[in-house]
């Protein structure tokens, strides 16, 4: 068999799969079936919402599933696990067939598609959208929309993220399908992204801007210049008199020049004189 005719028959053989339990489990609230080949067997996941139901008592149901998958769908070697679904409102399947069994009953398409949207978003979906197609509202075919939230309708994440549901309600008139899409609040969607704020590391001082009170209080003060003590200036006739007792005085051409006793040479008179440090 070649490689794209293994694929198809796959695909049919899960499609059949899936509608035979649609119609035996539908009592015990089903939602969803996963296939994995092992080199054991074949593994069947079943999800309920009444997983007693399909085990039976004794186990007398799912030993019957087990016979029907191994001698009606050649499944080699099945093992079929049972699984409880904890919150059926997210479970596209399971809203399906509610959705399906209200619009049978004789509930108005619009009030059941907007209830079940309220319900599948109020209880944590991230995004959600039912459609509900057939004869509605007169002979020709309608197809009404009922969306909440994001969803993600191309690519590889709208294969792997979104759960996806069908069912059908029969009525009068013919058929009416209700298709039913969630997308669970535990994936992550793609191209979303949060800021994170860092905290500052340890040490660090929190610098705010100073006020003009601040810039006041911490500016230098200027030291003011030290007043020196007035002293009494001395009478320069009293300072030459001094002078004159210690002086030899001499006429050295046109200059007039002396010198003091403590010294042994001869100055100008007109030099100023330096302050000794005493």
């Amino acid at each position: 068999m070649g490689v794209e005719r293994k694929f198809v028959k796959n695909g049919l053989d899960k499609a059949q799969m899936a509608e035979y339990f649609s119609k035996q489990l539908e009592r015990a609230g089903y939602g969803g079936m996963n296939i994995n080949r092992t080199p054991m067997g074949t593994q069947v996941t079943i999800f309920a919402e009444k997983p007693g139901m399909i085990i039976g008592k004794g186990g007398r149901t799912i030993h019957k599933l087990t016979h029907d998958l191994e001698s009606v769908f050649r499944v080699d070697n099945p093992q079929i696990d049972v699984q409880e679904v904890k919150v059926p409102e997210l479970n596209a399947q399971m809203m399906a067939s509610r959705l399906a069994g209200a619009i049978e009953r004789g509930l108005y398409f619009r009030k059941a598609g907007h209830n079940m949207l309220r319900r599948i978003m109020e209880s944590g979906a991230l995004g959600c959208e039912i459609d509900i197609a057939g004869k509605l509202t007169g002979p020709r075919k309608k197809t009404e929309k009922f969306v909440a939230g994001n969803m993600i309708h191309a690519g590889n994440p709208a294969m792997e993220i979104v759960d996806k549901g069908f069912a059908i309600a029969i009525k009068k008139l013919g058929i009416i399908g209700c298709r039913v899409r969630i997308v669970p609040p535990t994936v992550k969607l793609p191209g979303r992204f949060k800021t994170i704020q860092v905290a500052a590391p340890q040490g660090a001082i929190e610098k705010k801007p100073a006020g003009i009170e601040e810039i006041v209080k911490a500016a230098p003060v200027e030291a003011k210049p030290a007043v020196a003590e007035h002293v009494p200036e001395i009478p320069k006739e009293t300072v030459q008199e001094i002078h004159a007792t210690n002086l030899e005085e001499r006429m050295h051409g046109d200059v007039m020049e002396h010198k003091h006793a403590e010294y042994d040479y001869w100055h100008p008179a007109s030099r100023v004189h330096k302050k000794e440090d005493k």
